[in-house]
């Protein structure tokens, strides 16, 4: 469980990580999700970090559809 100012950040930046994504892709944002959950639970809190490992998600989430 994240603290308040964690989570609210975590919102923040998966929806700006994945406002170009079709919200018809739920496999993209989910992986997104969870990598981002993932990097904070391991310390990875600054948005700089998470804004990093949810780019990577979608690429990652892109080359595995494609």
């Amino acid at each position: 469980m994240f603290d308040p100012t964690t989570a609210a950040l975590l919102r923040a930046v998966f929806h700006e990580v994945c406002e170009n994504v079709s919200r018809y892709e739920t496999g993209a944002c989910t992986h997104l999700a969870s990598r981002m959950l993932g990097a904070a639970t391991n310390g990875g809190t600054s948005p700089k970090r998470l804004k990093q490992v949810g780019r990577e998600a979608l690429q990652n989430a892109s080359v595995m559809q494609g």
